[in-house]
């Protein structure tokens, strides 16, 4: 008979591969982690040249909790030989193609990961959970879902989808031969401004090129001190003690913490801009920041927008032959779960309500847990769909399945002061106050 298994994991992104490493430090654990995919491959449609990491290369799969694991990005550099030249290359940011190559390097090597093995059905008979596969079924004591987001696709962008529009997810395998076509780029984050600086410094370049953004300007990502601090333990633990509708509306205030272009890349485009202008007969640019599409309509090989002048309430209209929709992801639960759904409990943005070890809050056994990865922004703040706390959560939940502290997952003590009761503050909670 096939071993029950202590955890399944469904889906092999970079979260359940740092769970995966992680795990592979505790002796005694039968644990699976199943991929529909062949292989690894992070992102291979945002692959774009040049393209950077938005956070410290330390923040890998293990180190923030395992530094000695021989998972750790510095363990990648030492076994390609290119130690001293990564050092001496002193990037601002590191290569995204580098980091997407450690993290292949390590799922090449963990022997708990089976690609090509798509899940079909998640069931529960009363003391196990059941997956489903093609010919095969597993059971499992606990789960971890880690399959990621999927594209945002507003409403009215749904008419041109393939033929006339695609999202920044295939960007990298759509975009090709733009010369002499006019294409806008609708976003204003980090996706929107790296595939917008790419058609900026093509070869063969569109004959217009602008770019839209709801927000007022195209704003960089903020990474200063204080507000990384929002991407630390002890900060995600404060927060997670927040009523809910107070979470949610302080990560609406936070956005640009974790959703930001970086400084690098803004810099770059209006250099390219600047050249382009005044050095070369380049495309005509366009850039228009806060404007919101109210409508498109597409008339025989033409694409129109009509759009919201956030700046001065006026309404305008812009044709295009392309639009790339740098419009970013959203949470889904996944399909394989629709015999569980009933069953967990779900919040007001229809997130799966998450405890502070990231497990589902779910009618079922308390000794049976559903580890949700990359679906907890609004239970434990923006961090939660970021690489940077990605080994500390895995820790956490590492913890949570052994039953025991295998890792230290207790947050240091902190600069900033976010509630009355941390560490040495002279404040006081008025309920705490006599009269």
């Amino acid at each position: 008979m096939t071993t029950t298994l202590d955890l399944a994991g469904i889906g092999i992104g970079p979260f359940n591969l740092s769970l995966a490493a992680q795990l592979d430090s505790i002796d005694g654990l039968h644990v699976r982690f199943f991929e529909r995919n062949a292989r690894f491959d992070w992102h291979p449609g945002m692959m774009l040249p040049g393209v950077e990491l938005q956070t410290s290369f330390l923040k890998d799969l293990v180190t923030a909790t395992n530094p000695t694991s021989p998972w750790s990005f510095i363990a990648y550099l030492v076994a390609h030989r290119r130690f001293y030249e990564f050092l001496n290359a002193d990037f601002e940011a590191v290569p995204r193609q580098e980091f997407a190559r450690y993290l292949a390097w390590v799922a090449e090597r963990l022997s708990t990961l089976r690609f090509n093995c798509a899940v079909r059905e998640v069931g529960f008979n009363g003391e196990l959970f059941t997956l489903a596969f093609g010919h095969e079924t597993r059971t499992a004591r606990n789960l971890s879902i880690g399959v990621g987001l999927v594209p945002q696709i507003p409403d009215w962008a749904r008419l041109i989808l393939g033929s006339k529009g695609f999202h920044s997810s295939e960007a990298a395998h759509r975009l090709g031969d733009m010369e002499g076509r006019r294409i806008a780029v609708i976003g204003g984050g980090q996706s929107g401004a790296e595939i917008m600086l790419h058609l900026l410094s093509a070869p063969r370049a569109g004959a217009e090129i602008t770019w839209l953004s709801r927000r007022p300007n195209f704003q960089p990502l903020d990474d200063s001190p204080f507000v990384n601090e929002f991407f630390t333990p002890h900060y995600v633990e404060r927060f997670h003690r927040l009523a809910e509708q107070r979470r949610a509306a302080t990560v609406m205030r936070q956005k640009l913490a974790g959703d930001g272009i970086s400084l690098s890349t803004l810099r770059a485009i209006y250099r390219r801009i600047y050249e382009l202008k005044h050095f070369s007969a380049g495309p005509e640019i366009g850039l228009l920041p806060h404007r919101e599409v109210l409508e498109l309509t597409q008339d025989r090989d033409e694409v129109r927008l009509v759009m919201r002048n956030g700046f001065d309430g006026g309404i305008e209209m812009l044709s295009a032959d392309m639009i790339v929709l740098a419009t970013g992801y959203r949470y889904e639960i996944p399909e394989c779960l629709a015999p569980l759904r009933e069953k967990l409990a779900l919040d007001d943005n229809g997130h799966v309500r998450l405890a502070s070890d990231f497990s589902a809050k779910w009618d079922g056994p308390a000794n049976r847990h559903i580890f949700v990865l990359n679906g907890g922004r609004f239970s434990h703040g923006i961090a939660e769909p970021q690489l940077s706390l990605m080994a500390w959560r895995s820790a956490v939940i590492a913890n949570a399945l052994v039953g025991r502290p295998h890792f230290d997952t207790e947050p240091a003590s902190q600069l900033v002061q976010w509630t009355g009761d941390d560490g040495r503050s002279r404040l006081r909670n008025a309920a705490g106050l006599r009269a």
